[in-house]
């Protein structure tokens, strides 16, 4: 079938909407007619090149939602018509770290960077070229055909649109704070980063009991915003929150910090570990440029105060149990998922939306499909 999507050519270069040829499913992979997909700022590291692929050109998006339309031989647990979200981390269940209940680690997940298909081969063609496909998803298209262990089944009454932002950024944030970090009531959290993940990281903070909790963003916007998903106080920069957390904690300094910032370095790590006292933990959750290997740490208080320090991928979650159950919670209203989305675009206005997260205008954009 023919279609859409939005193509990266070059690195630094905008998405460019291309007509592509779609391929049916192979064996294992289920063909999805997307309703929405979120604009994360993974796409945009991949866009700059901070995260490259094996070869280009590669289809974007990886946070999706919509119904299957087509399965492929040996497909036994998606049905057409099933209502899906695509997990940007796969879950074959099978290999070791799925067996022992850490399914963001799935073996399967080494090929997010490649974009191929289980055999090596692509199912979306563009220009007489074969696509890669971001995370292996591809959700900057109406339709795309992925692997089934990407593929998580979810109630038929949940918004697609909404659904679509568990596949990473809800999932990744809320579980960071519940998981990684360990939030317990009454700590003391720091989140540095308030974008789509960081949001939904002081809103998981607050869900597990957290007194208070510090949103650290140089924009004024996103120190706003994260109000509303549960912060107590917000600072522009690390700086001030150190100052300011000593008169907070009764010395103590916070619990954990959480950063979530648009790009991690080694300086922001240093921040973060700077806010938390004696045993507490810090976790990294955003990426950095695969190149940088430099973390300014003040080693002798690692030591002195046993402060650790944990890195975190998809939140540490596991997407075949928790994106439901976090569905199952915005259902039952405990879970904020509506006041996310700050804008929606067309299809055509993809590039506007990364235009709008660089310049802090919104927590999370999102292109509607017809």
């Amino acid at each position: 079938m023919k279609t859409r999507a939005a193509v990266l050519w070059e690195y630094g270069q905008d998405w460019r909407i291309e007509e592509i040829e779609l391929d049916d499913p192979g064996e294992g992979e289920v063909l999805v007619k997307l309703a929405a997909t979120g604009l994360c700022q993974s796409d945009e590291h991949v866009r700059t090149g901070e995260l490259p692929f094996d070869a280009l050109p590669v289809i974007g998006g990886h946070e999706g939602a919509g119904i299957v339309e087509k399965v492929g031989p040996g497909v036994t647990d998606l049905a057409v018509g099933d209502h899906v979200v695509l997990s940007f981390i796969p879950a074959c269940g099978k290999c070791e770290s799925c067996a022992t209940g850490h399914q963001n680690l799935c073996d399967e997940g080494a090929g997010i960077g490649v974009g191929l298909q289980r055999d090596g081969t692509s199912r979306h063609h563009v220009n007489g070229h074969d696509a890669r496909l971001m995370c292996m998803l591809g959700t900057f298209s109406p339709y795309t055909v992925v692997r089934e262990t990407s593929v998580v089944k979810i109630r038929d009454d949940v918004p697609l649109d909404k659904a679509a932002l568990v596949g990473c950024g809800v999932t990744t944030g809320w579980a960071t704070a519940v998981y990684a970090a360990g939030v317990k009531p009454g700590d003391t959290v720091a989140v540095l980063g308030i974008g789509g993940v960081g949001a939904n990281a002081v809103q998981g903070a607050a869900m597990a009991g957290a007194k208070q909790i510090l949103a650290i963003d140089p924009s004024e916007f996103n120190r706003e915003e994260a109000r509303t998903f549960g912060a107590t106080h917000t600072f522009a920069s690390a700086a001030e929150a150190r100052d300011a957390l000593p008169g907070l904690t009764w010395g103590r300094m916070a619990n954990s910090a959480i950063i979530t910032v648009d790009v991690a370095t080694g300086e922001i790590v240093g921040d973060a570990l700077s806010l938390v006292g004696k045993r507490g933990t810090v976790v990294l959750t955003s990426l950095a440029d695969v190149t940088d290997t430099t973390i300014n740490a003040p080693m002798f208080e690692i030591t002195a105060y046993e402060k650790r320090l944990v890195g975190a991928l998809f939140g540490s979650a596991n997407p075949r149990y928790d994106i439901p159950r976090l569905l199952d919670l915005y259902m039952d209203g405990e879970l904020k998922l509506d006041e996310l989305v700050t804008r929606t675009y067309e299809f055509d206005d993809i590039n506007q939306g990364y235009v709008d997260m660089r310049e802090h205008r919104n927590i999370r954009g999102m292109v509607l499909f017809d």
